[in-house]
């Protein structure tokens, strides 16, 4: 039985394009949601066949009662994996409880450090050498569920936010995929903090990281 897919997005979508476009064997995307209309990841989703559906934040009083609904929708599609693709909403300790271990995430940024916002621009301005990208189960806690995997940029002299983060995305569109499959495949263990990731022998499977 194929493994079903939630992708929740807020754009663009370009990483839920990513994980579509790599075809994940074992994988169906069963709906790609957003909470905006003019989500322009939604068209792109239409259009290669994949159920969409919006789910307006603007019509809900508040957050809890937008997750209470987002969840209902979500769930009506049976998830085996929700992902978090550019979704602009920082989730409640209800919603996110409801997907332990079946909710992921993709951060700019090699976590723990730069959680939140701005993290390019922040990663220039404290002068780190290495800059990157982490997919993570999602906890209550923001940007602070367990670690599956990252990716690493050199961060340049010259670099923008903007520069930064384009590299950083070419990063997220190779990772995000890969841990994807990993997790349709059964390759995902939850240690506490830490994640197993069982086809791993060495630190190449779920550290990218630039050439010497």
């Amino acid at each position: 039985m194929p493994k079903n897919i939630v992708i929740l997005i807020s754009g663009r979508g370009s990483n839920m394009q990513s994980i579509v476009n790599a075809q994940i064997a074992g994988a169906q995307i069963a709906a790609v949601i957003s909470n905006r209309p003019d989500a322009a990841g939604l068209a792109w989703a239409a259009e290669r066949g994949i159920t969409t559906a919006v789910l307006d934040h603007k019509a809900f009083v508040g957050r809890d009662a937008f997750d209470a609904a987002l969840q209902n929708l979500i769930d009506g599609f049976a998830p085996d994996l929700v992902v978090l693709a550019g979704f602009m909403r920082i989730l409640t300790a209800d919603f996110v409880n409801h997907y332990a271990n079946r909710l992921i995430n993709v951060h700019p940024s090699l976590l723990p450090a730069f959680i939140g916002v701005n993290t390019h621009q922040r990663a220039i301005d404290e002068g780190v050498k290495l800059a990157g990208c982490t997919v993570h189960f999602v906890t209550a806690e923001l940007d602070s569920g367990p670690i599956i995997a990252q990716a690493a940029v050199p961060v340049l002299l010259d670099d923008s936010a903007d520069s930064l983060a384009q590299r950083i995305l070419q990063q997220e569109h190779q990772l995000y995929p890969k841990v994807v499959q990993w997790f349709v495949a059964g390759q995902l263990e939850v240690q506490g903090s830490r994640v197993r990731v069982s086809t791993a022998n060495n630190a190449a499977a779920f550290l990218q990281a630039p050439g010497g």
